[in-house]
């Protein structure tokens, strides 16, 4: 007897489209790379500009393999969330962006792609969405000891080259993008500190995003011990709010008073910082109430891919 085809889907059905939608679904996700910025000392702070920093500039070191014909400089996002683009003048000067509209599963790659796209493009030139294959990796295109000189910037009115005058339509898309904005800086902890600590100005609240290297395991596990100790914060007028998952690294994020600036939440945070790494090297068992710590902060993970 023949097998049944009952539960065969149609080509042409619904199930079948479903079901070709998942598989190329699971197939992309296998190749999504799940820690592409590691071995990087700059990892976190790339994370931290692909995510999550509104305007940052930084003139990149490129690797000694690179035959470098001109400066680069990596940028959050670009007009038109483009992958890169060269500005004319008298030094040509490629720029990439972290944030862009047409991606791969490997933000790496496009990053290494974008900036080998830079040094032989032509001055006035853009591009849309970078090309992998067979690009080297981005330890190969950068020097990956080299951490990242950045400016943070609280508009966008570097897109256009200084003593130039913008188009209206140009003007009009810089000043909508400014009115946009949420004010933002990276904290200056200090040479020991650890990851990249990132505050911002959300409107009814502010933030501190932190990036940190470590194992997401040993990392969660040495929050729980702070917070069952009741260290879990950033001093006076903070709270831990959660933390969430993205490009292999766990982000904790503290809820702030609005009303005290960016440099005033540094002691706090070198405060923390410091207990958190005493948490981090201590690897006595979990008492029950570090566990119970330990499945609340669970709980209210996100990944965000």
């Amino acid at each position: 007897m023949g097998k049944s085809k009952r539960n065969s889907p149609k080509p042409d059905s619904n199930r079948a489209q479903k079901l070709a939608e998942r598989r190329a679904a699971q197939e992309q996700a296998a190749q999504a790379v799940t820690r592409p910025f590691e071995g990087l000392a700059a990892e976190c702070d790339l994370v931290a500009l692909r995510e999550f920093v509104p305007s940052a500039t930084a003139t990149l070191k490129l690797s000694a393999n690179v035959a470098a014909e001109r400066p680069v400089v990596l940028s959050t996002v670009l007009p038109g969330a483009v992958a890169a683009l060269v500005r004319a003048g008298d030094e040509p000067t490629g720029f990439v962006g972290t944030q862009v509209q047409f991606q791969s599963e490997n933000p790496a790659a496009d990053l290494a792609s974008s900036i080998l796209w830079t040094q032989s493009a032509e001055p006035g030139e853009s591009l849309a969405h970078a090309t992998v294959e067979g690009v080297p990796s981005l330890a190969e295109v950068l020097d990956p000891g080299a951490a990242l000189d950045l400016t943070v910037h609280q508009d966008f009115n570097w897109w256009v080259p200084e003593g130039v005058t913008p188009d209206a339509q140009v003007a009009a898309t810089i000043e909508q993008a400014n009115q946009a904005i949420m004010p933002s800086a990276r904290l200056e902890l200090g040479a020991d500190s650890v990851g990249a600590a990132w505050w911002v100005d959300a409107g009814e609240k502010a933030h501190v995003r932190w990036v940190r290297p470590e194992d997401e395991d040993a990392l969660m596990l040495a929050l729980a011990r702070l917070h069952a100790a009741g260290d879990l914060h950033l001093g006076e007028g903070s709270r831990f709010a959660g933390s969430f998952r993205t490009h292999g690294l766990l982000v904790p994020v503290f809820d702030l008073d609005r009303e005290r600036h960016a440099s005033e939440w540094v002691p706090g945070a070198t405060e923390f910082g410091a207990k958190l790494a005493a948490a981090l090297a201590n690897d006595e068992p979990l008492t029950s109430a570090e566990r119970r710590s330990r499945d609340g902060l669970r709980s209210r993970q996100v990944t965000l891919r």
